[in-house]
């Protein structure tokens, strides 16, 4: 299944069992001598499965398994290490890292889902990878390798696609590449792409009533409503294939030899993704259909620039990469469903209408349906030095130290439409609940790893990586606090409090001059006149209530850490054909903060990991057969979920086991090139899940029992391509066929919302081509989703209570197009 790389385009066509560079050890080496469970695909199978985007390289990598809820939303798991709900802006870190090039791409809203055009290859590196990738490596790392600029010719290629989608819109793509060299030691690679996703899911027609006419008992108290209150519809938005995406943008890399030993390369990415609609379906609405009733938008815009400076001192290697990442996002979602769900929740008490105080200014209940608005501006700056000494050498050394900060200035807007400025945020009319907040995640490592040749054929590798994490939170979130006085004339006293209703949340308990809380002194039965509010520490908010109070100011919130992370590994090379190894390998992920102030900060993860695999070339290098069989450890996993009003909390939950084979096969004949890939991971929880950090034996205190297995990851994951080439005259033809299957999977580690959700179901489906490549062109015919599965990706529901609608994100319906390119 790995591939080499086909970086000129006058390689020739079948490469399927040449020899294959990848760089997982941070130095160039053959992937059969590499001692690690690694997957690699090099740009011509990446062409030649057509992939352009995280969705579609993953299905080929049977170690992976990822979440998401729209383009540019995506969390990724490898090995089983998931306990579901990562990726919100407040979660952890992630447990798998992601690279461009050398440097580290992972951000917490989610992994970057580059557009995959003219790259060398995509790494897939299973394990722990904490020595020499760090922190968001603990369960493992994907790399995306791009080609390089190479001075030895002009030459370029340009490739272009339409197609159209079963019950869906028509969609396409074009890209393009031209390498320049300007002299023998300067050349310039540019990459430029767009590509528009047609739509296949139907926003429908839909109403949604709420309770009006409270219903009361004997004795004159609310025991329930009549739905005859608001009703409204969605008339306006009603539109088929509601859910499409634009993807567009380009990168540029310059290389420059200094001399024969020192090569610069600069080079930046710009990236910009605009989506509309819902990639999830509501099945009790309908296949592919849904009924929203605000607009659904998304917009994804990154840029980084980095830099890679190589040398040699002596018969050493010197490294640094450096790297910038600016990323914005900008996202509007419907949260209907959440009155929904609270209106049903609250109508013993007379729903939503009479229980909240979703008002005007006037008084006057209004539509109590919110939506969304979010943005976040991530920042991410990454820098590593690293020397490497000579690979022939019988002892060999890689060290380095690491540094990087990223930053998030997070912004959530809970607005219902009308909503009068008494019972809002104060200063936002119109807003139920605000987010403010700006995170800084930061880290500081020193790797090294050795190798030392016992034996010419017995090799052994130890590595460490003494690491430092530093993460704070600061801001405001919550409800607002009506300033209004009661009969006291003290201010922040009248009611209704805020929307909600709520007297102890929100600016109730901002910080004031004085250092109290607003709560503090105008909650109870003797208010005090409360002082000025202290300095709003993020723009935009109205106060602060997530901070700590030190001398007088306000400081983040700050958890830290330090430790050290582990590798050794043995490996024997009993012949040229075939090599064994035994690995033992520790990672880690940071612990973090929860921002509501009652909820403790979460510790540190870590996975330990035992492995023993091979690696064999066989049949005169016709066939290789690669494997790995493991166990890891997961003590003390973080694991996130909507709590309590549909608030993010992150706990430190039990242990975890996971036990799997994983295993990739390629056999080429000549003509005829077939690739297998297959894992079985084996994921369960060694101790009881509970809502508090000791079991309490209590009613609803057990969350998930022990030898509950972790959600996500299918059990089963595989998948094969078959490809025959036959000449036709000047032409070579080719057929392809993909086949991938996976096992069914929990969508959520806790039992009931598991139960509500439903299961992740299992699915087979495969993808089909036909085409003729020429020397300098090439056209193909090709289905995707050949029978049309409706395999599921992820399932989820818009707010922690709202069970009542779980949604359904599914591949891709059946695609039929046409593709075809030209070199020069």
């Amino acid at each position: 299944m790995a591939q080499t790389t086909d970086q000129q385009p006058s390689r020739a066509s079948n490469d399927a069992m040449s020899d294959i560079i990848v760089t997982a050890q941070k130095r160039d080496e053959n992937i059969q001598t590499v001692p690690i469970s690694i997957q690699a695909l090099s740009t011509r199978k990446l062409d030649q499965l057509n992939i352009s985007n995280f969705n579609e390289y993953t299905q080929l990598l049977p170690s992976v398994a990822f979440q998401t809820s729209q383009p540019g939303v995506t969390t990724v798991y490898m090995r089983g290490v998931a306990s579901g709900g990562d990726g919100n802006h407040s979660g952890s870190l992630p447990s798998v890292g992601s690279y461009l090039d050398e440097q580290p791409v992972t951000t917490i809203g989610g992994t970057l889902d580059i557009h995959i055009y003219d790259v060398a290859r995509i790494e897939s590196l299973s394990g722990p990878q904490g020595t020499l990738y760090g922190a968001s490596s603990e369960a493992g790392t994907i790399r995306i390798i791009t080609n390089k600029p190479d001075t030895s010719g002009f030459y370029g290629r340009v490739d272009g696609e339409l197609n159209t989608v079963h019950k869906g819109g028509v969609g396409g793509k074009l890209e393009g590449m031209i390498n320049t060299p300007f002299s023998d030691r300067v050349a310039l690679r540019v990459v430029g792409f767009y590509q528009k996703d047609a739509g296949y899911i139907d926003n429908v027609p839909g109403t949604r009533t709420f309770c009006g006419t409270p219903t009361y008992d004997e004795k004159g108290n609310v025991d329930g409503c009549i739905k005859d209150g608001i009703s409204v519809n969605n008339s306006a938005l009603v539109k088929k294939d509601y859910n499409d995406t634009e993807t567009w943008g380009g990168r540029a890399a310059l290389k420059v030899d200094l001399d024969n030993n020192w090569t610069i390369t600069p080079t930046v990415l710009y990236q910009e993704q605009r989506s509309h609609g819902s990639y999830g379906f509501d099945p009790q609405v309908g296949d592919l259909e849904v009924q929203h009733f605000y607009p659904e938008y998304r917009r994804d815009r990154f840029i980084q620039g980095a830099l890679t400076i190589e040398g040699k001192l002596g018969n050493w290697d010197l490294t640094y990469a450096g790297a910038y990442l600016d990323r914005r996002d900008t996202q509007s979602t419907d949260y209907t469903d959440y009155a929904e769900a609270y209106d049903q929740m609250y109508q013993s008490v007379g729903g939503l209408a009479n229980y909240f105080n979703y008002q005007d200014a006037s008084g006057k209940t209004i539509d109590p349906r919110q939506r969304v608005i979010g943005t976040d501006h991530f920042k991410k700056m990454s820098q590593e030095f690293r020397v490497a000494s000579p690979s022939t050498e019988r002892f060999r050394l890689v060290a380095g130290a690491f540094y990087q900060r990223q930053s998030n200035v997070i912004h959530q807007d809970y607005q219902i439409p009308g909503l009068g400025p008494q019972v809002s945020v104060n200063g936002w009319p119109g807003t139920l609940w605000l987010t403010q907040q700006y995170r800084v995640d930061k880290d500081y490592a020193m790797f090294g790893e050795a190798s030392f040749d016992i034996l010419p054929k017995l090799t052994v590798t130890a590595g460490g990586r003494a690491f430092i994490y530093d993460n704070s939170l600061v801001g405001f979130f919550g409800f607002g606090r009506n300033p209004g006085a009661d009969e006291s004339g003290i201010p922040y006293t009248a009611s209704p409090y805020n929307g909600a209703g709520s007297s102890g949340t929100g600016v109730a308990g901002c910080f004031l001059t004085n250092g109290q809380t607003l709560g503090q002194m105008v909650n109870g039965d003797s208010p005090q006149y409360p002082a000025p509010f202290a300095p709003v520490t993020v723009a935009g908010g109205p106060c602060t209530n997530l901070a700590n109070l030190s001398g007088g100011q306000l400081i983040p919130k700050r958890t830290q850490g330090q430790g050290v992370t582990y590798k050794f590994n043995l490996t024997w090379k009993p012949s040229d054909q075939l090599m064994l190894y035994a690995t033992w390998s520790r990672g880690f992920r940071p612990g973090g903060i929860n921002r509501r102030g009652d909820v403790r900060d979460y510790a540190p993860d870590y996975l330990t990991n035992y492995e023993v695999g091979w690696k064999s070339t066989l049949m005169g290098g016709m066939f290789r057969f690669n494997g790995a069989i493991y166990q890891q450890n997961w003590d003390t996993f973080q694991f996130s979920f909507l709590g309590q009003n549909s608030f993010t909390i992150i706990e430190n939950g039990p242990s975890a086991r996971i036990r799997g084979v994983e295993m990739d096969a390629t056999l080429n004949t000549g003509p005829l090139t077939v690739t297998a890939a297959g894992a079985y991971t084996d994921a369960k929880t060694l101790n009881d899940l509970c809502a508090t950090l000791v079991c309490t034996g209590e009613e609803g205190n057990l969350l998930a029992p022990s030898g509950t297995r972790l959600p996500i990851t299918p059990q089963f994951k595989i998948n094969g391509t078959a490809r025959y080439t036959v000449p036709l005259g000047s032409a070579k033809g080719y057929i392809q066929g993909l086949i991938a299957h996976q096992s069914s999977a929990s969508s959520d580690i806790r039992t009931i919302p598991a139960g509500e959700l439903g299961r992740l179901r299992a699915y087979t489906t495969a993808n089909l081509a036909v085409g003729a490549e020429l020397t300098n062109y090439n056209i193909e015919v090709f289905v995707q989703n050949l029978w049309d599965e409706r395999g599921e990706i992820s399932r989820f529901e818009e707010c922690g209570s709202c069970g009542q609608r779980p949604y359904i994100v599914p591949i891709q319906p059946r695609t039929i197009g046409i593709r075809v390119g030209a070199k020069f």
